[in-house]
């Protein structure tokens, strides 16, 4: 029991490791802004299973670029990229979408499990794709996540008011003249920019941890549009880099770490909702009997 405990948890030279590691804590902040923001979206227009396919194919070329010798976050935006644009351009109904999905998930999964068979490196970067490594940010991918994320950001800003009228009621915000067709692509791409971010930081199969599990887990505390971004914000900053501190000195992947904190995140705020819902309903029941 102490060897994997040990294996976990290893906090020896931990401030030394600290240094060393920084660039992951940073990626950490800036995929947890960016995943807490894009997330509010993904619960408001029920994208969470096309996160899933997004990042399959994100994968996909992120292990083809590891494969050819050229950049991985390159390789890993233009899957990200390809697969949103299909899936807005052609899921325009939900059982659409989730049709495409459920095809593009196991064609990018394939691929990118080719791709890393006859990649000859290291094993650790073939895992990593899959699974995070903390190693993985050096200072030319915290730069391009940096960009990537500043970009996501200011679209985010752009769009927010018209994109949550969109997302709320898609008829009536048209009915208004709002663009809700180009907005729907234009979230898409910023969706596919944010799964290639999540990709680098905690691997294409759990980057659902960041993008849904944090606002899924504000939506059950909070319905007010000021809070639940917040929190959101909140859950996924602390989920990557509370996960990125215990997973420091461990000799097993980051993933396992952030995807506990944020489902304990969502656990507590479901508790406490639960627990919120029925004091409601006795203090109804208790007004009803009195009056």
């Amino acid at each position: 029991m102490q060897d994997w405990w040990s294996q976990l948890f290893d906090f020896s030279d931990y401030g030394a490791l600290v240094v060393l590691l920084q660039n992951s804590i940073w990626a950490g902040v800036v995929l947890g802004l960016i995943g807490g923001l894009v997330g509010v979206f993904v619960m408001s227009r029920d994208l969470a299973f096309a996160v899933h396919g997004i990042s399959e194919l994100s994968f996909a070329g992120a292990a083809a670029a590891l494969l050819f010798g050229v950049g991985v976050v390159e390789g890993s935006i233009a899957g990200s990229l390809v697969a949103a644009l299909l899936i807005g351009v052609l899921g325009v109904r939900a059982r659409d979408r989730n049709s495409i999905t459920a095809v593009l998930m196991p064609a990018g999964l394939g691929l990118g499990i080719l791709c890393l068979a006859l990649y000859p490196g290291r094993a650790s970067n073939k895992f990593g794709l899959l699974t995070g490594q903390i190693v993985a940010v050096d200072d030319p991918r915290l730069g391009s996540l940096a960009v990537i994320g500043a970009v996501v950001l200011v679209a985010l800003l752009i769009v927010w008011r018209p994109l949550t009228f969109a997302s709320v009621d898609s008829e009536v915000a048209a009915a208004r003249g709002v663009p809700v067709r180009a907005l729907s692509l234009g979230f898409m791409v910023v969706l596919g920019l944010s799964v290639a971010i999540g990709v680098q930081v905690v691997g294409a199969l759990l980057v659902l941890s960041v993008l849904v599990t944090p606002a899924a887990a504000a939506l059950r505390v909070s319905s007010s549009p000021l809070w639940v971004p917040v929190l959101s914000v909140v859950f996924a900053t602390v989920s990557l880099v509370g996960g990125i501190m215990l997973a420091l000195g461990a000799s097993v992947p980051i993933s396992p770490y952030v995807t506990t904190i944020s489902f304990l995140i969502y656990l507590v705020c479901r508790i406490a909702s639960s627990r919120r819902a029925r004091l409601l309903r006795r203090r109804s029941a208790r007004m009803a009997v009195e009056a």
